[in-house]
């Protein structure tokens, strides 16, 4: 069995599977609430699932796309169904409500806005649930050092629940958590969980090889073209050879640098085959030396984040 060597912790959320479509929303709640009902497992497992905010494409979820208290009732109570559960450990907030950078975008544009700051109802609605005991402990996703630190300024000054995650995309190709995130992060005790660490399989290295992968994630939905840009490419490359050079895969490599970052509570895994998930699994006993993340760092100082 997979915790067996050491995998406890399954994210999920109730907009999945990926790419969210009106037909599938949901079936990875289900999936695992099926295998919770089967195995009895669930005490095995922490177990997170997310609350979807904000997007004209997913009204399907609900009538309302936002965080009020009717909103989140009804997202947990669903999430819960479809989990065949009693309890979420982590429930998160999947995006800002709030227009702001997230999903490949650079820089800082001010937007026409019209959220207006709720932060302290989103959190006390959240606390209700907790002391309910339907879930046990909130996190965010997807968000920026200002979004991460406003939800802490309110429950530090009105004693409600803490923020103890923040799942935002990190890898060699994607660091931008390090500029504000990591040092909040570390600072506040929030850790994060690292999603995307293989940049949707481009870190495993299969797409320099010239050979067609049609079944591959950036094959099967071309919209996802956040890791597709020559610079993604060439940058991957440098990575290889490093890899290469010393005696690693670079899927070992990538995965092992997310993994031994101070601010990673953990790094969020996706494999097709249970070959891939062997690799990513085995990753946790790869400790990379100063020399390596000294070249790993000359290649991002070459080609910085060409995945933001």
């Amino acid at each position: 069995m997979r915790w067996k060597r050491g995998i406890n912790f399954f994210d999920t959320a109730e907009m999945y599977s990926v790419p969210g479509r009106k037909e599938t929303y949901g079936s990875t709640e289900k999936i695992i609430g099926t295998w919770f009902k089967k195995t009895g497992n669930r005490d095995k497992v922490i177990l997170a699932s997310k609350i979807a905010g904000p997007n004209p494409g997913l009204s399907y979820i609900r009538e309302n796309m936002d965080f009020s208290p009717a909103s989140i009732a009804l997202s947990i109570e669903k999430s819960l169904s479809r989990l065949q559960t009693d309890y979420i450990d982590l429930y998160q907030l999947h995006w800002p409500e709030r227009k702001t950078n997230f999903f490949g975008q650079r820089g800082f544009k001010v937007q026409d806005d019209a959220w207006e700051d709720n932060i302290h109802n989103v959190l006390e609605t959240l606390d209700s649930f907790i002391k309910a005991g339907k879930i046990r402990q909130i996190g965010l996703s997807n968000e920026t050092p200002w979004g991460i630190m406003r939800f802490l300024e309110e429950s530090k000054y009105h004693n409600l629940p803490k923020i103890k995650t923040v799942q935002n995309p990190y890898s060699l190709l994607n660091r931008l958590f390090e500029n504000g995130s990591a040092e909040v992060s570390i600072k506040e005790n929030v850790g994060l969980l690292a999603h995307s660490p293989l940049a949707f399989g481009v870190l495993s290295g299969k797409f320099l090889s010239g050979e067609s992968h049609p079944k591959a994630r950036l094959t099967l939905f071309p919209q996802f073209s956040r890791y597709n840009s020559e610079q993604c490419t060439q940058a991957t490359k440098l990575y290889q050879e490093i890899a290469h050079q010393n005696g690693l895969s670079l899927t070992q490599m990538a995965l092992a640098f997310v993994n031994q970052q101070p601010f990673v509570t953990s790094t969020i895994i996706g494999a097709t085959n249970l070959t891939q998930l062997e690799e990513n699994i085995d990753s946790i006993n790869v400790v990379l030396s100063e020399t390596i993340l000294k070249e790993i760092n000359n290649a991002q100082s070459a080609i910085p984040d060409p995945a933001p």
